[in-house]
């Protein structure tokens, strides 16, 4: 049986405190690794309206993360994605992104406010129940209050869960909120917008390269896109 089905009935979380629905059968805890031996990375993104103009480009992008990945000795990932009033939901841990990349496919923006408190929430408990390296999000904008996401924040970093943010367009208020939550927990902020697509893909490429190998593996970066990438995360992570 797959991970996940999205063709199926989402059922709610078997968790009562989870603020996140699952993909069916996606909360059964992970298969245990030996330690050391892969890294978890948890893929956020933001499906509201606004990121219409870019959703094609950003969803084709992310398979970056599971090429360079690949040759670190893996990444268990899971996708975690919001839109409309109240949809935020959360796949299974999978292995090298298996199948990720058809789910995404299917994912269509829907109007709605942003809710990244429910995606930090859903990543403190994720890491709570085994070690989680990375909280990877791509959004565009934050409509919610900014003391309760960095509060959240502040118990990622006490986890040791990085968030790395990565910001679509020239929203002044998203920026200074993700930056700050980014320096909360240790991780890094980035800008991209339309005109330069490929740079998402180079900073996802980087994150991911952290979250399965650490800082040599982000230093091991190859192409100059992805050094680039891996320099602007390497001068705020710590």
């Amino acid at each position: 049986m797959p991970p996940f089905d999205d063709r199926r009935a989402i059922n709610r979380s078997a968790s009562p405190s989870s603020s996140v629905d699952a993909f069916d059968g996606s909360r059964r805890a992970p298969a245990p690794h030996a330690a050391g031996t892969r890294g978890r990375l948890i893929f956020a993104l933001d499906a509201t309206m606004s990121r219409q103009p870019t959703w094609d480009a950003a969803i084709a992008l992310q398979g970056r993360m599971f090429d360079i990945t690949a040759k670190l000795g893996g990444l268990d990932v899971q996708l975690v994605y919001f839109r409309g009033l109240r949809e935020c939901k959360a796949s299974a841990f999978v292995s090298g992104g298996a199948g990720l990349d058809r789910l995404m496919s299917r994912i269509r923006v829907e109007g709605g406010n942003t809710q990244i408190g429910r995606v930090l929430a859903h990543a403190r408990d994720e890491a709570r129940r085994a070690r989680t390296g990375a909280l990877v999000f791509v959004g565009d904008a934050v409509e919610e209050r900014v003391d309760p996401l960095c509060s959240t924040a502040g118990e990622l970093a006490l986890l040791g869960l990085k968030c790395f943010m990565f910001h679509e367009g020239h929203d002044r208020a998203a920026e200074r909120a993700f930056r700050e939550i980014a320096r909360v927990t240790g991780g890094a902020y980035a800008a991209f917008d339309s005109s330069a697509p490929a740079k998402l893909g180079s900073l996802l490429a980087a994150a991911a390269a952290y979250a399965a190998g650490g800082t040599l593996a982000l230093e091991g970066q190859n192409t100059a896109a992805d050094r680039e990438a891996a320099r602007l995360l390497l001068s705020q992570i710590r």
